[in-house]
């Protein structure tokens, strides 16, 4: 039996994760003295909650080499196969752990994929996953396929406030602190390498939204993947960003809300895409 595990910055919900028979590790973010694990012990919306009123600012904790070892050591004395799709090993030392318990178990027939990536394009990755063993695909066949596709997950998005990438220490609180007073939109993705980088910078969240849209076409869209457009709190420049979309013919399947993983370094009212481009 091929078997696949994601972590919880994919964003899937408990349902999802349940209703597709993935195995799951958990990662716990803390903010202050008290720990989550987003989406399963706490809402999305009371995540961004917490973290526009707390003066602490949220720490994710990478999952222990024992979550892992639960795992890879009942695929083994199964004789199962794992396939397992995990956190960009430049945003967390999660797949450095998973490693480690590999080794530990001494099985080779657990398959690590750095996804080199966050959020919903491990999803896209996972439901490929599945889609693939539906049809008879070994896990080698599985991983092989993934591998070749994964730099072609994009994910961009548009920022409503610079304040968490400043209190995050990606930019100054200077900087941060100006760029929202000058209605400063900017555009970020995660990078080929799995690094959350800026793409530019957008006056106002109109020209975020084409800035998003000339992106999407230099890249073109496999429409044989789902699209879906991600926001973090509050919806309304989501679906005013669908409404562009679709007056564009970029179809997309659903709106999903980011999680912590992401969402701490974006703050409220961000929102953007995660589709499968034609070319890196």
């Amino acid at each position: 039996m091929i078997r696949i595990l994601v972590d919880s910055s994919s964003d899937y919900t408990v349902d999802e994760i349940r209703q597709k028979g993935l195995e799951l590790i958990p990662i716990s973010i803390a903010i202050g003295e008290k720990s989550y694990v987003d989406g399963f012990d706490m809402g999305r919306d009371e995540f961004y909650e917490i973290l526009q009123s707390s003066s602490d600012f949220p720490k994710t904790s990478q999952p222990s080499p024992q979550a892992f070892l639960d795992i890879f050591e009942d695929v083994k004395a199964k004789g199962d196969e794992l396939i397992c799709i995990i956190l960009s090993s430049e945003l967390s030392g999660t797949f450095q752990t998973a490693q480690m318990a590999k080794n530990m178990v001494g099985y080779d027939k657990i398959y690590l994929i750095d996804s080199r990536s966050a959020t919903y394009t491990i999803k896209v990755m996972a439901d490929y996953a599945l889609q693939l063993r539906s049809e008879g695909k070994t896990a080698p066949e599985i991983v092989q396929k993934i591998e070749a596709v994964k730099s072609r997950v994009k994910v961009l998005a548009a920022l409503n406030t610079l304040e968490f990438l400043g209190r995050g220490g990606r930019i100054s609180k200077t900087a941060a602190a100006i760029g929202d007073l000058a209605n400063i939109k900017p555009i970020i993705t995660v990078t080929v390498e799995g690094g959350i980088a800026i793409l530019g910078k957008c006056l106002g969240k109109n020209k975020a939204i084409l800035s998003i849209i000339k992106r999407i076409e230099e890249l073109g869209v496999d429409n044989r993947f789902p699209a879906y457009t991600i926001y973090s709190y509050g919806d309304e420049n989501c679906v005013a960003f669908e409404d562009k979309l679709h007056k564009e013919g970029i179809r997309t399947a659903n709106r999903l809300q980011i999680g912590s993983t992401i969402g701490t370094h974006i703050g409220p009212g961000a929102f953007g895409i995660v589709f499968v481009a034609q070319s890196s």
